[in-house]
């Protein structure tokens, strides 16, 4: 096998994985009992998987068309999953907010155009 044909197989064995494309945060939560203290968050096509930093288990995976709604500052990064009302908050310690806030906004930004496409085919149907 040629040196490109094994970095393509690798790539295609790797692309399968959950985490794969994933940018990772690490992050100190206290709002989650359920969760340790210390996460990796990683954000990703797939939504925001919340992972054990020792295990490297992922705990869950919230997609995208669950959060709704997250912010961010100098020293935190907040999520709520689920609606408004009943939604799980998760309030993270991290000077990289900021960062998380904009490839959250950036990846539903995507999605939501994404399916505005799909509409707008449909009804052209």
């Amino acid at each position: 096998m040629s040196p490109e044909e094994s970095k393509v197989n690798f790539l295609k064995v790797i692309f399968k994985w959950a985490t794969f494309g994933s940018a990772f945060f690490e992050v100190k939560q206290t709002t989650d009992p359920n969760f340790p203290e210390e996460l990796l968050i990683a954000i990703n096509k797939h939504g925001v998987s919340l992972i054990d930093p020792s295990s490297k288990d992922i705990l869950v995976t919230h997609p995208f068309t669950r959060i709704s709604n997250w912010s961010s500052g100098n020293t935190y990064f907040h999520m709520t999953i689920g609606n408004l009302v009943r939604g799980n908050k998760l309030l993270c310690e991290t000077p990289l907010g900021y960062k998380m806030d904009d490839l959250l906004t950036s990846y539903i930004s995507l999605m939501l155009s994404n399916m505005n496409k799909q509409r707008t085919i449909r009804v052209k149907q």
